[in-house]
């Protein structure tokens, strides 16, 4: 797969340098000032529609599963515009949360699952979770298909929540009773992974904090889970890797904290899975980069679908002009769930 990366600071050095040499030329008559604005603009413009704005690469490891998301959700074979203003993977990542909003949907919850000891839950045992431990995921599952044995059941999972959901059904393989399943963002091989957010500038913008994050967790639970591990030392942890050797690979009894990764990595995983699962990753993913994606593992199962947009970062998936209230990402799922639930018998038997 080709990478297809860009220097922002370099186009942030090149417009300050405009800016400055542009205010001389404003001294010299506003004519020559906005021919030069207007320069710029074009000039960026092209840019834009030619290394930016392009359209998706959908692969698929069946024709007919191929074909179904074609003529089903036109949005897999449909030009993605990343906004015009943020279109840089990392700012696409860390601007989401504060642009988009909530959709003004009303419906009523008949089951929330939060992971052990998030969302203001008091842990009652010495376990938080990982993604590759699908325990919880799975009695979840369970409960609602027993509480609702007649509806059609979808799972969309988002980051380590589509890893873990694909390790589930790696697992389950056919003993599910989940109809189709997307997956956004996720990160498909733990060791590249980490080894990409150990990078200098994704370390200082991503990793020291949700490192941090994960400290504050186990800081809040301190009480119950100081019995078993030595909780100074995991405080001291400095990247995410450091706290996973010396907290969640022990947590869940793995001998070293490659035998961790290597189990929680979904790309071991998807030679078995055996329902329509769709995935969306983009190609600048600091979080999942592009050269782990799991391009030859989907060809090989008929039952997978990976969608790869040029641009996205993580989670971000931004578009339109002010992307305050629907992304790529939504539109994505939007139409594969309308379309599983409507036509789901055509996706019976894909091998």
């Amino acid at each position: 797969m080709i990478s297809l990366d860009f220097d922002f600071n370099i186009l942030t050095r090149d417009l300050s340098h405009y800016l400055e040499n542009q205010v001389k030329v404003e001294l010299f008559g506003s004519g020559v000032g906005l021919s030069l604005v207007l320069g710029f603009s074009a000039a960026y413009t092209c840019y834009y529609l030619i290394s930016v704005a392009k359209k998706p690469q959908l692969i698929s490891g069946g024709k007919k599963f191929y074909q179904f998301l074609r003529e089903q959700c036109p949005v897999v074979s449909e030009t993605y515009y990343p906004t015009f203003w943020c279109w840089e993977s990392r700012i696409q990542t860390l601007l989401r949360p504060f642009v988009t909003a909530k959709p003004g949907v009303i419906y009523r919850k008949c089951v929330v699952f939060n992971n052990r000891g998030v969302s203001g839950e008091t842990l009652l045992t010495p376990r938080t979770y990982c993604a590759a431990n699908t325990e919880d995921l799975e009695t979840v599952i369970e409960h609602i298909k027993r509480t609702y044995e007649a509806a059609p059941i979808m799972a969309a999972g988002v980051s380590m929540g589509g890893m873990m959901l694909a390790n589930y059904l790696g697992q389950k393989g056919l003993k599910t009773c989940l109809k189709g399943v997307v997956v956004f963002s996720a990160g498909w091989d733990v060791f590249e992974c980490t080894a990409s957010l150990e990078k200098p500038l994704d370390r200082f913008l991503f990793n020291s904090y949700l490192t941090s994050c994960l400290q504050a967790s186990v800081h809040r639970h301190r009480p119950v889970l100081e019995k078993c591990y030595d909780i100074d030392h995991v405080m001291k942890a400095k990247t995410i890797r450091e706290f996973d050797e010396r907290f969640t690979s022990i947590m869940f009894g793995y001998p070293t904290n490659d035998d961790y990764y290597r189990d929680a990595s979904p790309i071991h995983k998807l030679k078995s899975v055996q329902v329509p699962m769709l995935c969306l990753n983009a190609a600048d993913d600091v979080f999942s980069p592009s050269h782990a994606i799991p391009v030859e593992a989907v060809k090989q199962n008929p039952n997978l679908a990976l969608l790869i947009t040029c641009r996205g970062g993580h989670i971000g998936f931004l578009e339109g002009l002010w992307p305050r209230h629907s992304t790529y990402m939504d539109r994505v799922f939007k139409q594969f769930a309308k379309a599983v639930i409507e036509q789901g018998s055509r996706l019976k038997d894909l091998s």
